[in-house]
């Protein structure tokens, strides 16, 4: 099937359906569209931050994320 078809095939199977499946279909096909951008895009921001920043931004998640208060559970 080429990608035409599967569009064309796609079109008539939703002008089939009432407009709230369409909806539901059109809602399903955004779940599988990646979102983001690619990694390789964000490269350009390399080294952008000061080696002092990112130590203390690791230190701050290590101090702040890494501990369990049993009380707030």
């Amino acid at each position: 099937m080429t990608n035409k078809s599967i569009k064309d095939n796609l079109i008539a199977q939703l002008n089939k359906l009432p407009y709230d499946l369409q909806l539901r279909v059109l809602d399903f096909a955004k779940t599988l569209a990646p979102k983001g951008v690619e990694g390789k895009s964000l490269l350009q921001f390399e080294g952008i931050i000061p080696q002092d920043d990112l130590q203390l931004m690791s230190k701050a998640i290590e101090e702040g994320c890494e501990k369990v208060d049993i009380s707030e559970w």
